[in-house]
């Protein structure tokens, strides 16, 4: 999920894997796959550096459960 910030300056949570289309009208519009929209201050490009980062960070979480780190010395 991703924070974003809407016109009125409250902040919200969305879950990115849900979003269908951003545009840039030149307010940023977001519609999501149900076919719920919003208007939010970030630029496409700052959604797009949010999901990117949010995605390399999940990365890093798989990559820690599948290889956790070991104490023992390698033999």
């Amino acid at each position: 999920m991703i924070f974003l910030t809407k016109l009125d300056g409250k902040e919200f949570m969305l879950n990115e894997n849900l979003i269908e289309t951003v545009n840039e009208t030149p307010d940023t519009v977001i519609v999501l796959e149900n076919g719920h929209s919003y208007i939010v201050r970030e630029s496409m490009n700052e959604i797009q550096q949010k999901i990117f980062e949010n995605s390399r960070l999940k990365r890093q979480a798989r990559f820690k459960h599948a290889f956790p780190e070991n104490d023992e010395p390698l033999t």
